[in-house]
């Protein structure tokens, strides 16, 4: 009853947010703010795990296909196609539900037990819509972005091993980046990271705004919104795979 009653109160909150903003000037400075909060801030993490996966993924692909009936050049093919389909959308993004979503839902919490939160509404002002709507359409606009940069430093983590060491030639590398490449595996890609961006943004805001009591609550909520994010990003991972690749 208490997974339904949620599922209740979400949706509810979600019609909340999905208003008409009141202010458009204060709403569009609330969400280049968000950008810089969500999207730039991301980058640095974003940028090291994708080299450094993109080298290890390429260095554990070389070391099993060491049989020379295999064609090196499926090296970089594999390296490719995995940054593309599962790491640089996927785990990318829970990743980012440690990052954003904890700071997301802290940054809510904190003001729900503060009762600014409450201010907000005396003032007349739709704190769902002035608080949560700006945070995912900031990680709509940004995630695809970092989508993509993922997937091309990730490749070049790949090329690095490629060129300072001999486990697979540069030629052969670059010849499997470009071998049977099927551009829907990029669109594939995108579409899940903007499904990724929209769960991570509006169940942190959830919990943050539904939190109670003092600070131990908001750490709790925290950690909550992460949990959930998680489970709901691995769901729907499935779920999309299903839908657009099968």
């Amino acid at each position: 009853m208490v997974i339904i009653a949620n599922i209740g109160k979400y949706f509810f909150l979600m019609i909340q947010v999905f208003s008409r903003p009141v202010n458009k000037k204060i709403f569009f400075k609330r969400f280049l703010q968000e950008i810089e909060q969500i999207g730039l801030n991301s980058i640095w993490i974003v940028a090291i795990v994708s080299i450094f996966m993109g080298a290890v993924l390429t260095l554990q692909v070389a070391i099993n296909f060491e049989n020379p009936l295999i064609p090196r050049y499926l090296i970089g093919l594999s390296a490719r196609d995995t940054m593309i389909l599962e790491f640089s959308s996927t785990i990318i993004c829970l990743i980012l539900a440690g990052k954003v979503g904890s700071n997301i839902a802290s940054e809510i919490g904190t003001m729900k037990i503060t009762e600014q939160i409450d201010a907000l509404e005396i003032m007349g002002v739709n704190p769902a819509n002035y608080l949560i709507l700006p945070k995912i359409l900031a990680a709509l606009f940004t995630f695809p972005f970092l989508n993509l940069m993922s997937i091309i430093l990730g490749i070049v983590g790949g090329l690095l091993i490629a060129v300072f060491t001999d486990v697979v030639s540069v030629f052969n590398y670059i010849y499997g980046l470009r071998y049977l490449f099927v551009p829907f595996y990029v669109t594939y890609s995108l579409i899940k990271i903007c499904f990724f961006a929209v769960i991570i943004t509006s169940i942190s805001s959830f919990y943050g705004y539904y939190t109670e009591g003092g600070a131990l609550e908001v750490g709790k909520s925290s950690t909550k919104a992460v949990v959930y994010s998680i489970i709901m990003i691995l769901l729907f991972n499935l779920i999309l795979t299903q839908l657009l690749l099968t």
